[in-house]
């Protein structure tokens, strides 16, 4: 078996996921009635449009990455810090601790297909060896452009804890992290780690790393609480009603990471578009809004600035307040940056 697959599926596994009210018929569900409106007939023709028809969908140079500065990274503070890698890559510093958040930072997002989804930035990969000690790595699903063998070989050899997606712990195992490190989450799962609280909320979305596993493990968002903060994840996903109910449970949230990016009609139920995440946003009722899952890889056909653009544009309509830093800038919740960096490429 090819291991950038990650972790068979064994008999065991399904009678674990078994014991989930999300497991049904063999395989995870969504709450929502949610398909992709293609065909494996459409495949060759999308496939076409994915990996010759780039114009406007990477940027012309590489987009640069700030470099880390451990000092001001590790130094005490009272609140929440965060920098921002691409697509849906943050490193956290929150209540003394590390935590990262889907560390796909390896330079390709078709690490399987015979064309390259390259990354928008170079040698990112590096900064694994920059990074301090890992707390705490938190992921939402499987997909390789969230799950990357690459960055876990890095990582796993200085993590010290994982909480996972019901199902993404057997790609681990697989990889060489030990089970006893790694603890498996269903919808609505909480746990507490270090003075922070994490669930893991539903999503609307899908699983799978080859032909076989699809929605053979689960997908999801965050929802972290510490005495002082709220902090709130989306995850992958389409809009439904998931986000109300989230923030009937858990809101106001102080700062909120929104999906967008990647979207297309022929899969609207599978990725928000972007009026739709700020949406998602006041369903949740989040206080300040951000953006992930955009200036990292090509993996849908519009321009790479359009789901930023759509983005900040909404959230000024709606009057929610929207942090935009650069890629490796390191902010806080009080100290937000609002800059258009990336009308300075092309």
């Amino acid at each position: 078996m090819i291991k950038q697959f990650g972790g068979k599926l064994k008999p065991e596994h399904k009678e674990k996921y078994a014991q989930s009210e999300n497991w049904k018929e063999g395989k995870f569900m969504n709450l929502a009635e949610t398909s992709m409106e293609f065909s494996f007939q459409d495949l060759p023709k999308l496939l076409y449009k994915q990996f010759f028809q780039r114009a406007g969908r990477n940027p012309k140079t590489p987009l640069p990455v700030e470099t880390f500065n451990r000092e001001a990274f590790l130094a005490p503070s009272d609140e929440p810090k965060f920098i921002w890698y691409g697509h849906s890559v943050v490193l956290f510093r929150w209540m003394g601790k590390t935590i990262l958040m889907d560390p796909m930072l390896g330079p390709n997002a078709s690490p399987i297909a015979p064309f390259t989804t390259k990354r928008f930035s170079e040698n990112t990969l590096d900064l694994i060896d920059q990074f301090p000690e890992i707390d705490l790595l938190l992921m939402t699903h499987d997909h390789y452009d969230h799950l990357d063998l690459a960055s876990i070989e890095k990582l796993k050899g200085k993590t010290k804890k994982w909480f996972v997606a019901l199902g993404v712990g057997r790609h681990l195992e697989a990889w060489g992290v030990p089970s006893e490190n790694i603890q498996e989450f269903d919808w609505w799962d909480e746990a507490r780690f270090e003075g922070i609280q994490f669930t893991f909320t539903p999503s609307r979305h899908f699983s799978g790393r080859g032909l076989k596993d699809r929605a053979k493990s689960l997908w999801g968002g965050w929802v972290m609480i510490s005495n002082k903060h709220k902090i709130f994840w989306s995850g992958d996903g389409g809009y439904g009603d998931h986000f109300k109910e989230i923030g009937d449970k858990f809101g106001p949230f102080d700062f909120g990471f929104m999906e967008c990016g990647q979207y297309n009609t022929l899969w609207h139920n599978i990725h928000m578009y972007p009026e739709e995440s700020v949406q998602a946003a006041l369903d949740v009722n989040v206080t300040r809004i951000m953006a992930v899952h955009w200036a990292g890889f090509a993996l849908a056909h519009h321009h790479w600035k359009e789901p930023i653009r759509r983005f900040v544009e909404e959230a000024k309509n709606q009057n929610v307040l929207c942090a935009t830093p650069r890629i490796g800038e390191l902010f806080t919740l009080q100290n937000t940056p609002t800059e258009q960096w990336w009308e300075e490429y092309d």
